[in-house]
């Protein structure tokens, strides 16, 4: 996706509705300590294209949101996550823009070498291991999930007794 195209699609005059949904993402994190994230594809029709991001998605209905995550996981990377550990929750008001409230649950799970490179990409334009300075440095991030990934970088900072 060129700058043009991801600029044009964050204007308000882009030509796609977006609708919100309750979603989960993954911080996917390498043994290593890098973050796996994707780089998103280049549609109108979802938050942030051409950003990169963690891997997940929407919960559909009756669905909890682990269930969600593991479904999102395999169809994405072809990933059978063994366990992920529920990190941090935002919630976001949409009411006064029409929609409702959504919520969007990080999980931690632990990734080793041999799994990640077992990883096939069926969703987004790319995927890659990066260090979290150098992704929430120089790397255009979903917001979102940048403060996800500042967050579980500086966890430490805030936890308490």
């Amino acid at each position: 996706m060129t700058d043009d195209l991801v600029e044009a699609s964050l204007l308000p005059t882009a030509p796609a509705p977006l609708r919100a949904a309750d979603a989960v993402a993954a911080l996917l994190v390498h043994e290593d300590g890098r973050y796996i994230v994707q780089l998103r594809d280049a549609l109108p029709t979802i938050f942030y294209p051409g950003h990169w991001g963690c891997f997940g998605g929407a919960v559909d209905a009756r669905e909890t949101p682990l269930a969600a995550l593991k479904r999102e996981l395999a169809e994405e990377l072809e990933f059978a996550a063994p366990s992920a550990i529920e990190f941090t929750r935002f919630e976001f008001d949409l009411s006064r823009l029409g929609q409702r409230k959504v919520y969007r649950i990080y999980f931690e799970i632990l990734v080793s070498a041999a799994v990640f490179d077992r990883f096939v990409l069926h969703e987004g334009a790319a995927f890659e291991a990066v260090e979290g300075r150098e992704l929430l440095m120089r790397r255009r991030v979903t917001p979102y999930d940048a403060f996800a990934i500042w967050l579980h970088m500086n966890r430490q900072r805030l936890e308490t007794e």
